[in-house]
């Protein structure tokens, strides 16, 4: 719509507010609301003022006003509040030079889709994200200088099969055996559908939902494949209303990658092909996997430059308890047709051009989806430009390797230093056409640094268990 139907369409149904919605840069959607009537046509080439030093890795108090630009193309009625409001995703600019901000996380995006028609290689990435998460009915926790815990819960957590719940029903997944269950062990049937509808409500069309293997209610809800720039607006807006709807029946969600100790992280793969001119380049029937030389140098550059796309895949300290032997965590930097222990697998469900692509293993739904998914993306072609070959396929049991060979094997980072480090000294391929900016990764990092160098200072619960009694 254009900005004169857009407003057309607010009359149309009512609107009374008009919500400014955009991204900083850990990935937290940030707003602020004002009523309809201060939206107008050069609304969307002036912009909206805010300050900027006030959120995370943007200005410094000295240079924080900022100019907020809703894209008319990101309208949609919201489903959660009372009154009838339009929320628009914006783009950020510079008030004295009315350029595109560079720590814009939506810019990046913008710019590697720019990048990757401007060499020809293809003229759209698509991307079909599988964001797990968790359904919990509560959750407490505190940190303070003489104490420190954390405790979740859930009507389907398995440590709840003896309490009285006045009857308790039984039930519950056992732990790493939530894969698939019908109800009533699984208890969110209802609930993952009604997501599915209002999600529908909102532009987003969704495949399929289930269960998924950990207990206390994990589950998951794919995303039919899109556009980069797109499926990134998509991907934060089906995390608000996912969490919102889990709100409204009383329940809390969290896309935390590792929650619970001794069960299933929660991840976030990410199927990718590129097309050009309606054809899947990614394609060749009776190749290994039926994808072409294209796509397994596209391998090679994921599988080159994990290490460092780690550290906006998999951004957290938690990402890396999620990271992990023996729950089905992609920690081996391989391929593979079907072995799920591998970085990237090709999915053979089905053998149409449509289908074909990739599946990227590693992200987890903590991550910022415009840096992750456009960090994907450079990696990727950088493997193609250079013809980066990912060598032989891994299609054996990984487990059941003797000691020598598993040692052979390259595997993820152990936690967020490591892939803060590998970005550090391997960044090149993201900077090409300028997508990320020298300045833009100085910041991620020290914020991310910051992030991480917090979190090793506070003591944890288990470190009382190995050491209070040396």
């Amino acid at each position: 719509m254009t900005p004169k139907e857009l407003l057309e369409f607010a009359k149309k149904n009512k609107v009374e507010m008009v919500d400014l919605k955009f991204m900083d840069m850990p990935g937290l959607w940030q707003h602020f609301a004002m009523p309809i009537g201060y939206l107008r046509e050069e609304s969307f080439e002036e912009g909206f003022g805010f300050d900027g030093s006030s959120i995370r890795g943007f200005q410094a108090i000295e240079e924080s006003d900022m100019l907020l630009t809703p894209d008319t193309k990101s309208a949609f009625l919201d489903p959660f509040t009372q009154r009838t409001q339009l929320n628009l995703i914006c783009n950020i600019k510079d008030p004295v030079t009315l350029q595109p901000y560079t720590r814009d996380v939506r810019y990046v995006a913008q710019k590697a889709e720019n990048y990757m028609k401007s060499i020809g290689l293809a003229d759209t990435a698509f991307i079909g994200p599988e964001a797990e998460f968790y359904i919990l009915d509560d959750v407490r926790f505190e940190q303070t200088p003489n104490s420190g815990f954390y405790r979740v819960d859930s009507v389907e957590g398995f440590w709840n099969s003896a309490r009285d719940e006045g009857p308790n029903l039984g039930y519950k997944p056992r732990y790493k055996e939530g894969y698939f269950p019908v109800p009533p062990m699984d208890s969110y049937q209802d609930l993952r559908t009604e997501m599915i509808m209002v999600l529908a409500q909102v532009g987003i069309e969704a495949e399929v939902q289930h269960h998924e293997v950990g207990t206390a209610g994990q589950s998951e809800i794919d995303l039919r494949f899109d556009a980069l720039l797109t499926m990134a607006d998509k991907l934060i807006k089906y995390k608000y209303v996912i969490k919102n709807l889990a709100r409204k029946y009383g329940k809390t969600v969290t896309f935390m990658p590792k929650p619970i100790f001794m069960d299933n992280g929660s991840g976030m793969h990410c199927h990718v092909s590129l097309w050009k001119e309606g054809k899947n380049l990614f394609y060749k029937p009776g190749a290994y996997g039926d994808i072409s030389e294209m796509a397994l140098h596209f391998i090679g550059g994921l599988l080159k430059h994990t290490p460092s796309i780690l550290a906006f895949a998999a951004p957290t300290t938690n990402s890396y308890r999620r990271l992990v032997p023996g729950y089905e965590a992609p920690i081996n930097m391989i391929y593979s047709q079907r072995n799920r222990s591998a970085a990237v697998r090709i999915p053979m469900y089905s053998k149409s051009e449509k289908s074909k692509r990739v599946e990227y293993r590693c992200p987890d739904p903590s991550c910022n989806p415009y840096l992750a998914f456009s960090a994907m993306l450079m990696a990727g072609l950088d493997g193609i430009q250079n013809k980066i070959h990912p060598g032989a396929a891994a299609d054996k049991n990984l487990y059941d390797l003797p000691p020598e060979e598993e040692a052979k094997i390259p595997t993820v980072a152990h936690n967020l230093e490591m892939a803060l480090d590998a970005l550090k000294a391997d960044h090149e391929f993201l900077t090409k056409g300028g997508v990320f900016t020298q300045e833009m990764l100085d910041a991620y990092i020290e914020l991310k640094t910051e992030e991480a160098r917090r979190v090793s200072t506070f003591v944890s619960p288990i470190e009382f268990d190995l050491y209070y009694s040396v």
